[in-house]
């Protein structure tokens, strides 16, 4: 398959970020590491590989970036305000710099669907919850969607506005909570397995379905731990069956 690596320079983060990008064709992927990883990681932990079958038939395209969760919310020695200011500038980056590069590099009309495992998992649906106008769905796999359990319990506005499990619950608005009431691709994933905490998932999607918008809840079995090999199970399978 081909893989490009490419880097700018940030202007909302101020400092030099990398993306990879694999395949030439079929929608887009967008990856957000786990944790404080970078963009490689799921490459080094073969997803890359599990998914070559359908990269190489042009179904996806994968560009997968680097995590600021280390400047952020796993920061033990930042003061916590900042942590969400820091955070907020990930999503800039996100919104004005990566979907316009993944946008260039496929076409206007290709549809970008973001994903992640655990703290990845937050990231790429508060993602699409924040802006399903520039990204249409997300494959969150594993993940806790209430900011408040990496924040120590501090809570301001920037921790509400990037916490789905309490913004959604508030939201009414006439732009952003039709376009999730029309959403195709709101798919929630969760193991059983050791520290798997499928119960997160399955409040986030009585959640969703509480405000109309569709989403599927698929939990799988005990055997499936929080681990890179029920990842590496799950995500193939969605990108084969639902795309």
């Amino acid at each position: 398959m081909e893989r490009k690596l490419d880097s700018w320079y940030s202007p909302a983060l101020n400092k030099q970020m990398d993306i990879v990008t694999y395949g030439n064709y079929g929608f887009a992927l967008l990856l957000v590491p786990t944790a404080a990883a970078d963009y490689l990681e799921y490459e080094r932990f073969l997803m890359i590989d599990v998914l070559a079958d359908q990269i190489n038939a042009g179904k996806v395209k994968v560009f997968s970036i680097n995590s600021i969760n280390a400047e952020s919310w796993l920061n033990t020695e930042m003061h916590p305000p900042h942590k969400g200011i820091r955070h907020n500038q990930f999503n800039a980056y996100v919104e004005n710099e990566v979907v316009p590069y993944i946008k260039a590099s496929t076409s206007p009309e290709t549809p970008i669907i973001t994903c992640g495992a655990s703290l990845g998992a937050l990231h790429s649906a508060n993602l699409y919850f924040r802006r399903p106008d520039i990204i249409d769905g997300v494959i969150a796999m594993s993940g806790i969607y209430d900011l408040t359990t990496y924040t120590d319990g501090f809570f301001d506005d920037q921790v509400y506005y990037n916490s789905p499990m309490h913004y959604l619950k508030n939201l009414d608005d006439d732009v952003i909570l039709p376009r999730l009431q029309n959403a195709d691709h709101i798919h929630i994933l969760a193991g059983q397995g050791d520290y798997e905490n499928p119960d997160a998932s399955r409040t986030l999607s009585a959640l969703l379905d509480h405000k109309g918008i569709p989403n599927e809840l698929d939990i799988w079995g005990h055997d499936m731990k929080h681990d890179w090999p029920t990842w590496r199970e799950m995500l193939p399978y969605y990108v084969d069956t639902r795309f």
